[in-house]
């Protein structure tokens, strides 16, 4: 007798564990809570040289500005496959860049040097260089943000070695800039300085100095480029929100200069630290940084409303990111989970750090592909997924629309909902992230307008029929794995290298959506009506 009571009960937990936890995630589609940039998502492109090491690593090989090899096919079409993006020309040693043009005449390399900020010397580019990345940028189509040299004109402080005092001397932006509009290249904005907000990182400059900076740099850019309609937005402070620095900041610039108000994100902590694998998929850690997205929407409305909250660099973890981490499957539990909380905070764009380099870069290194030891030496395979991170942020660009819908559920807090207006359909497309590693999620969307029965809440007509699901998982079920399936099935590039198709799998409308553990499911609900 008790061995069939043993039995039933294990039968029965296996049916419940099989059936999974049913969750009702209410949509209120009335009004909208934000609105990004038709091009929310953004990556960076850093200056690091390959003798940038951190942890007895150095991750970036040739990935920064200087060295990146321009001419891969596989860097191409990634950055094709977004029809834009946007990419942030900048980092930690923005502020020791010279442009080779105008009265520069010496052009040194980033050498190693003990009391340089960052560790080292100043580096030049030269307009050779930049003719290379803007052939680049031309032929994949990306929007380009570049970020100045703010440190120009300046010096130490004498009794605050980290202050940096004294006007922005602009003449080798000037000159750079009358270069680049000489050559038609197409710069989508551009930005002043790299983390010399606050108390700085390696040095700062007061708010009311950069305020003042950031004047003029505008009043630069509305010389070269006078068409309203064309004109490059100008973008700052780049560095980690301080709540005084940014509204002061905002005062001194005054009305109509800074159009994007950029700040950091490092919410991860160190790379080298042994609880990142934890880290990423604790939703109590994780919301911790949600009053900081608060907090900077909030400056942005009330000190400068002609501006957008932006993220100009994330990385999740500093210091290049974690190895054993920032560029598997496990990451987009935090990759995913940013993006959706800060549109929420009605922020316009999202750059992730990196495009390539480091840890965290969303291609490998050296092979431009994922996970090169999982592939070994077996060159004759066609390979594998360009990046299971940059299919992440290629689905949410293709789906996800602007329009920002607030979506909440009673359930476990190891289920994450998003939801926005769907990009080019009609409906509304719902990113689902769970962090649970044992429990499934049978999730019933629902309008928040409750005026019939839930079952007719939705028009289910035509294609709205069917409901587009996009299951993103790990092979084997091991997170911290690089390969990434796409219902099931490993993305692959193709004998061309291209970016593969990335097709959903269409599911009965009036069927729950099972979102299993350790997954991601983005899914495009036709037939649901949302007056905003």
């Amino acid at each position: 007798m008790e061995s069939k009571v043993v039995v039933f009960l294990v039968l029965f937990a296996l049916a419940g564990s099989i059936a999974g936890e049913e969750v009702k995630v209410e949509v209120k589609s009335v009004t909208s809570i934000g609105k990004t940039d038709d091009d929310f998502i953004c990556a960076t492109l850093d200056w690091w040289p390959e003798n940038k090491c951190d942890y007895n690593q150095c991750p970036w090989g040739k990935a920064g500005l200087f060295n990146l090899d321009l001419k891969n096919k596989i860097l191409a079409n990634a950055i094709k496959a977004f029809d834009p993006l946007r990419l942030r020309l900048g980092g930690s040693l923005q502020d020791q860049v010279i442009y080779k043009v105008g009265s520069v005449k010496k052009c040194p390399h980033f050498k190693k040097r003990e009391d340089g900020l960052f560790g080292f010397s100043r580096g030049c580019l030269p307009m050779q260089r930049w003719d290379e990345l803007n052939k680049l940028f031309n032929d994949t189509g990306a929007k380009v943000t570049f970020g100045f040299n703010a440190l120009i004109g300046r010096k130490k402080a004498e009794n605050d070695t980290s202050l940096w005092v004294g006007d922005w001397n602009a003449q080798n932006a000037r000159d750079f800039m009358k270069y680049t509009v000489s050559k038609g290249y197409k710069i989508d904005s551009y930005e002043l300085g790299n983390e010399l907000c606050g108390s700085g990182v390696s040095a700062r400059v007061e708010a009311e100095q950069y305020g003042k900076d950031m004047i003029t740099l505008k009043q630069i850019v509305k010389e070269f480029y006078p068409n309203t309609t064309t004109q490059p937005q100008v973008l700052g402070p780049a560095g980690f929100y301080d709540e005084e620095w940014f509204n002061t900041f905002l005062q001194v610039s005054g009305p109509g200069v800074v159009d994007g108000l950029t700040h950091h994100i490092y919410n991860l902590g160190a790379g080298v630290d042994s609880a990142l694998i934890n880290k990423v998929q604790d939703p109590y850690f994780l919301d911790q940084i949600a009053q900081t997205y608060k907090d900077i929407s909030t400056s942005a409305k009330l000190f400068g409303p002609w501006s957008g909250a932006w993220v100009g660099e994330a990385g999740g973890a500093y210091n290049s990111g974690g190895k054993d981490v920032s560029h598997t499957f496990a990451n987009g539990f935090w990759y995913l989970d940013q993006l959706g909380m800060t549109s929420t905070f009605n922020h316009k764009v999202y750059c992730r750090q990196a495009l390539i380099g480091g840890n965290y870069g969303l291609l490998n290194t050296t092979t431009f592909i994922p996970n090169p030891d999982y592939y070994g030496s077996v060159s004759s395979v066609v390979l594998i997924s360009v990046i299971q991170l940059l299919d992440r942020a290629l689905l949410w660009h293709r789906i996800m629309g602007k329009t920002v819908l607030s979506a909440n559920h009673n359930g476990s807090p190891y289920l994450r909902v998003y939801s926005h207006c769907s990009k080019k359909t009609e409906g509304i497309t719902v990113l689902l992230i769970n962090m649970s590693n044992s429990t499934t999620f049978e999730v019933s969307v629902v309008n928040d307008l409750n005026l019939y029965p839930e079952s007719v809440e939705m028009d289910l007509q035509g294609d709205a029929l069917q409901r587009e699901e996009y299951h993103l998982t790990p092979k084997d079920g091991n997170i911290q794995s690089d390969v990434l399936l796409l219902n099931g099935t490993p993305l692959k590039l193709t004998e061309s290298s291209d970016i593969p198709a990335m097709n959903p799998e269409l599911v009965d409308a009036t069927l729950p959506i099972t979102v299993k553990p350790d997954s991601f499911v983005f899914a495009t609900l036709k037939g649901f009506k949302s007056p905003a």
